[in-house]
């Protein structure tokens, strides 16, 4: 079920983004004083009163109105204000206190009124007592009383929650529900706004030859034959001297961020260019996480006559060998070639990733293994011998081996374990997580070849 729709509309530099951050209790947008950093819809579900059955809203931040891009992207951030507004339950026109009624404020209200959805006015910034004369002035943009509020310090916005959620009334829908979050990373241009695109059936993030038009990590949800999920698209990764603060310095760590909080990663790479140090760093990082990864070579297109899957696989293999597991996928996003396919493994992995192994299933395949080969020992040391395991957690799966001295496992031999097990359990194409705790006796696996 789609949650209804709080449009935040004005101009720029009127807080439209620190008020989407404070009211979602969390950093959803990035906040800079330049004009246009927001380009796309950023949004997430908002709570619109306190308690497990509160009603939500998806609360959307929009680029400012009359905004001249430095991209020459302007007409593509207005069609998507254009999309916010036409599908919104709820509009918030945000303006700022201090300044009082602008002209673009007054093009912004023009705009406005030749739709139906109700409007609030909301007077942002009113950060000190003496602005009474500025919000009184705001009467003349036609909405009626404006709301004084205060990204900044957090005031008023308690009333503007209530007042909201009286206009959406039972339109709320209720709580989300746990779905896979897939979060589509890459370096800049290799297609991951057009992979969303396509996945969602319309423009939802702008699409654009020039680098690093995605800023913000965006969540779109998507619903396909009954089935519903989360894609995340992220600003393009790009090496790190030449991050060069501000902008690119939020939108990079914002990025690594979603590599984090996703359930799978889908990790783009374009076909049509070399793997760079970009790919192997990013691809570091989702190693580094323990996240599910699928490879996406995008713009196979562009290179399908000139080499086969099999040689990518090969190449990857030597190239990215933390991820040796994760499966590999050959799209081309501008045609949805494969892209579906894509979504499809993601799930598969993130089933994988939430599979619970019994114990008994658990200490048969640690003793196939051990019978396989066993942990070596230095001379004039205790042989190193586990006595018990067990899956304590899922994503990533989590195994447990209790031993009777972790510092005898070499990493050599933890790293054979998990190979061992990866082939033997339902999570093939996941990572592992692997954890040593000193045992008691009376829990040795020989026990069990005993009863």
């Amino acid at each position: 079920m789609s949650l209804p729709i709080v449009a935040i509309v004005g101009r720029p530099n009127v807080g439209k983004s620190s008020l989407l951050n404070r009211l979602l209790g969390r950093r959803i947008a990035i906040v800079d004083m330049t004009p246009g950093v927001t380009r796309d819809r950023v949004g997430a579900p908002w709570a619109l009163g306190d308690g497990d059955n509160c009603g939500y809203a998806e609360l959307v931040d929009t680029g400012g109105v009359g905004i001249v891009d430095i991209d020459d992207l302007s007409e593509r951030v207005e069609s998507q204000i254009a999309r916010a507004v036409a599908e919104a339950a709820v509009i918030l026109f945000i303006v700022d206190a201090r300044e009082g009624v602008t002209p673009l404020d007054r093009r912004v209200a023009e705009r406005l009124r030749r739709q139906d959805s109700p409007v609030i006015l909301v007077a942002n910034k009113v950060d000190q007592a003496d602005l009474a004369s500025e919000i009184g002035d705001l009467h003349r943009l036609g909405f009626g009383e404006p709301l004084a509020v205060s990204a900044k310090h957090g005031s008023g916005l308690t009333e503007l929650r209530e007042r909201v959620a009286k206009v959406i009334g039972s339109a709320a829908g209720p709580a989300p529900d746990e779905v896979m979050k897939l979060a589509i990373v890459g370096k800049r241009n290799a297609g991951k706004s057009t992979l969303i695109n396509h996945l969602a059936g319309e423009q939802r993030v702008i699409v654009s030859q020039t680098p690093g038009t995605t800023r913000d990590s965006i969540d779109v949800t998507i619903e396909r034959q009954g089935r519903q999920f989360i894609v995340i698209d992220t600003a393009g990764l790009r090496k790190r001297r030449k991050v060069d603060g501000g902008i690119d310095y939020y939108s990079h760590h914002r990025s690594l961020r979603s590599v984090r909080r996703a359930d799978v990663v889908a990790m783009i790479i374009d076909a049509s260019v070399k793997v760079s140090q970009v790919d192997k760093e990013l691809a570091g990082e989702i190693a580094e996480a323990e996240k599910p990864v699928v490879i996406v070579v995008n713009k196979w297109d562009l290179a399908r006559q000139t080499t086969s899957t099999e040689d990518y696989a090969e190449y990857f293999a030597k190239t990215f060998p933390y991820l040796s597991f994760a499966p590999i996928c050959f799209t081309t996003a501008t045609n949805g070639e494969n892209v579906w396919e894509t979504v499809g493994v993601a799930e598969q992995l993130y089933v994988q990733s939430r599979t619970r192994v019994g114990t008994a299933e658990l200490n048969e395949a640690i003793q196939d293994i051990l019978a396989q080969r066993g942990p070596s020992h230095k001379a004039g040391t205790r042989p190193p011998k586990i006595r018990y395991v067990s899956q304590i957690a899922t994503a990533p799966p989590t195994i447990l081996l209790f031993v009777n001295d972790p510092r005898s496992f070499d990493t050599s031999f933890r790293r054979f374990v998990v190979n061992q097990l990866r082939q033997r359990l339902p999570y093939r194409e996941v990572p592992i997580r692997l954890l040593l705790r000193r045992g008691s006796r009376d829990r040795h696996l020989e026990s069990q070849d005993q009863q």
